[in-house]
């Protein structure tokens, strides 16, 4: 019996104290793509290291490689991969043959390509340990396929080829996980209907990467020297970087669909930063506790658009792209090869850090790591060279956890020896003495404590001894799948169409990709020798003049980003003169998406802004707890109240959650907000409203044919929407009214129809809200900008 045999050739070899030992489980590992490139770079060797690291755990194994191959070619490519596998250095030769002999024996091939495929094998595996007389322990397959592939494989799993009740079941799979959020979403249903959340172990081979799986382990073994410098107080900036010297030749149609964000960013340097930025839980070992810390770092992200992101394509790409893809010599890619996204958490703890996130291919060298530079308050009066590195508070003080290549070559922690020694697990790390000639981030190596891993693993055998041993917090859940889609999709779709700055590759690249941080948002250094007109922006037509004039007041009209920056610009001087003139502004804002963009442009550029005496109050709000992501309010403090200083008594949300309910008549919200007004608005007349417009023509939260707040002497209303949430509270158009001036931002084409609408009608607020429009004794300014305008 073949498996008898492996087990006695092992035994003898003393490796196994027991042939019963062995027998109290069986793991069949089922490779699915097992002739991959995956498979042949990473995977096989991944198992054949699992197999000699557990062949006296007290499991036995069999493996089953598996691809659409027909049997007899299938077989011979598996096998002159597996041929080829390699034991580490420290293994005796004579017992890496044997094990890799026995390795040999106890896989064999299959093709799987339909429904009885899967019930044959599954046949085979049952058949194989009733004869053997071995109870099951489980089964892990692995995923080394195209995610299209594996909505099908998996019902055929789930259908025909389960273990048994008391085995347990592993499904492996391997990025992409969906190429957004709708996407991702669906793929996670799809799995969902077949898998329990237990049974998946979602890939991102960077958890297995030696200098990522520590940080973790490293935070909380160090806690007694971080706890007191972890912290925006003393963090001046966080780097998270990989960069690559290889360009996409040969994956061109894999990188056309993702880019490096997808690719890279979105995943690998992500978990990364959730390691970096969580709050460290009670024990850094149990899944669930990391996963809930890591959902809380995510929900304390700010939010990404296109001013967050600087983005690079290397010169070639395009060609390769045009030759593998079989594109027209005119098509022009806009797929990122490069980007660097500066990042910023509005947790007490990081608020106000950057973390800059960089990612490229065809650069000057291959490097990852991820380096936390902190603050350096000191000032030396005694020169630098009669002081030794641990005494010196002058010189940088960083903590960097080298994921390897690079000038070192190996993973390592640094530590500069200006913090402390850390505390670093012995049987695992060991500190290094590194060459004295070597500089690190332009210090000598010997200004840092550096450890480096006692062993050297790869990170795929590292995940899959992780499969093996059931730890799910190597591995990425829904939820945090969902978490990091949510957070990156806003910014890929903003990027879609922006331009990219091509390099050349290599050495040659100089300072081309360099970039800066201003403001909350980053720029390159270097401005482009020429300045390509974006063919997807088209300028107003010669033939089409923009009236200075619409609905008989003023408009302003641009681009939307130079329309948004007027409009905050002016906003801020309307504020100075109220402020110069009695002392406070009184402001009201309404919600909807149109407004996001001003609130962070008024957040992040406009430090002038007198704050202090400004009092902000809604126009609208939905009827939602204000802790919802619905709200009105709640989108406002995400986007302005949390970066600016306005006094907690100047802050005024509108009362829709009283009683434990929301929006009942008898709670009387309106009446206490129409009291507040009449108490701190003189005559009731704010000094500017923000007003956005609807495509059927609605304005605040006041909706055609609305029964409440298009007339009457009633200044706050409760309203029905025709879209969910429905139940509104909203400032009346009377109210509106008696502002001393009221500006109105419409953006994006498909505001277009409505603009032109409202052009032609005269005052009909019953049909078009936003007609009734009309301060009484103040200043209605429009601002439109082109794709409203002029489509």
């Amino acid at each position: 019996r073949m498996l008898r045999r492996v087990l006695c050739t092992v035994l003898f070899m003393g490796a196994l104290p027991s042939l019963a030992e062995v027998s109290q489980g069986h793991i069949s590992v089922v490779l699915l793509g097992a002739t991959g490139d995956l498979a042949k770079k990473y995977l096989w060797q991944g198992l054949f290291q699992l197999y000699m690291d557990q062949v006296s755990s007290g499991h036995s194994f069999t493996f089953h490689g598996a691809a659409l191959t027909a049997l007899e070619p299938g077989q011979r490519l598996m096998f002159d991969v597996l041929k080829k596998l390699a034991c580490p250095p420290d293994e005796s030769p004579n017992r890496c043959a044997v094990l890799k002999d026995q390795f040999l024996k106890l896989s064999q091939y299959h093709q799987l390509k339909t429904a009885e495929n899967y019930t044959v094998l599954n046949r085979e595996i049952e058949t194989l340990l009733r004869q053997e007389g071995l109870k099951e322990a489980g089964r892990i397959f692995y995923f080394s396929v195209p995610p299209f592939a594996y909505t099908e494989i998996a019902r055929h799993i789930n259908s025909s080829c389960r273990p048994p009740p008391g085995a347990w079941l592993r499904v492996v799979l391997e990025k992409p996980f969906g190429h957004d959020l709708e996407s991702a979403q669906q793929l996670a249903a799809d799995l969902t209907s077949f898998f329990r959340e237990e049974e998946m172990y979602r890939v991102d081979h960077y958890l297995g990467k030696q200098a990522v799986a520590h940080i973790l382990p490293f935070r909380d073994q160090n806690r007694q020297f971080l706890d007191p410098i972890w912290n925006r107080h003393h963090v001046e900036r966080v780097e998270i970087v990989l960069k690559e010297t290889v360009d996409a030749k040969g994956r061109t149609s894999f990188y056309e669909q993702y880019g490096v964000i997808r690719d890279v960013l979105q995943n690998h340097l992500t978990e990364a930063l959730m390691f970096l930025t969580m709050e460290l839980p009670a024990n850094v070992s149990r899944a669930e506790e990391v996963l809930q810390c890591k959902l809380q770092a995510f929900q304390s992200l700010r939010g990404l658009d296109k001013n967050s992101a600087v983005l690079g394509q290397y010169q070639a790409y395009a060609g390769q792209v045009q030759e593998e893809l079989q594109k027209a010599q005119d098509y022009i890619s806009t797929t990122p090869t490069f980007a660097g996204v500066l990042i910023h958490s509005d947790s007490l703890r990081w608020e106000g850090v950057p973390f800059l996130l960089t990612s490229g291919k065809a650069l000057d060298e291959r490097v990852g790591y991820v380096r936390v530079l902190f603050k350096n308050r000191a000032y030396c009066t005694q020169s630098e060279t009669l002081r030794d590195a641990e005494h010196s508070q002058c010189k940088a003080k960083q903590i960097v956890f080298y994921i390897g290549h690079g000038a070192l070559n190996t993973p390592a922690v640094l530590v500069s020896r200006n913090l402390f020694r850390p505390v670093m697990p012995e049987g695992s790390w060991r500190e290094a003495v590194g060459q004295s000639d070597l500089h690190i981030f332009g210090q000598p190596l010997s200004d840092y404590y550096m450890y480096s891993p006692v062993k050297e693993r790869d990170a795929y055998s590292v995940l899959i001894s992780n499969i093996y041993h059931g730890r799910k917090d190597f591995f990425i859940t829904t939820e945090n799948l969902l978490a990091s889609w949510a957070f990156w999709t806003p910014l890929l779709d903003s990027i879609s169409h922006q331009p990219l700055r091509l390099y050349p590759g290599g050495v040659e690249n100089q300072h081309l990709l360099d970039f800066e941080m201003e403001s909350g948002e980053v720029a390159f250094t270097l401005a482009e020798a020429v300045e390509l007109l974006n063919p997807n922006r088209l300028t107003p037509s010669d033939y089409r003049t923009i009236q200075s004039k619409f609905r008989q007041s003023p408009l302003v009209s641009a681009w939307s980003e130079d329309l948004i920056s007027q409009l905050a610009s002016d906003i801020e001087k309307t504020a100075s003169r109220t402020v110069a003139r009695s002392g406070q502004f009184h402001l009201a804002l309404s919600g909807g998406s149109s407004p996001v963009v001003l609130f962070q442009r008024l957040a992040r550029h406009h430090y002038a802004f007198p704050w202090k005496h400004t009092h902000i109050w809604l126009v609208d709000e939905r009827c939602v707890p204000l802790t919802d992501t619905e709200s009105n309010f709640f989108s406002l403090h995400n986007h302005l109240l949390q970066s600016v200083r306005v006094p907690y008594f100047n802050v005024h949300p509108m009362p829709v959650h009283l009683n434990q309910r929301l929006c009942v008549e008898e709670d009387r919200g309106t009446d206490l907000y129409a009291k507040e007004i009449v108490a701190l608005v003189a005559n009731a007349s704010f000094d500017l409203v923000l007003l956005g417009v609807g495509t059927d023509g609605h304005t605040a939260s006041l909706f055609p044919k609305s029964e409440n707040g298009l007339e009457g002497a009633q200044t706050v209303v409760l309203t029905e929407s025709p879209v969910k949430p429905h139940q509104r509270m909203s400032l009346s158009l009377p109210l509106i009214n008696k502002a001393r001036q009221v500006f109105v931002l419409v953006l994006g084409k498909g505001k277009h129809d409505i603009t032109i609408l409202l052009s032609r009608v005269g005052h009909e607020p019953k049909k078009w809200p936003i007609s009734g429009v009309s301060p009484s004794s103040g200043q209605l300014v429009w601002y439109v900008d082109y794709e409203a305008l002029l489509g």
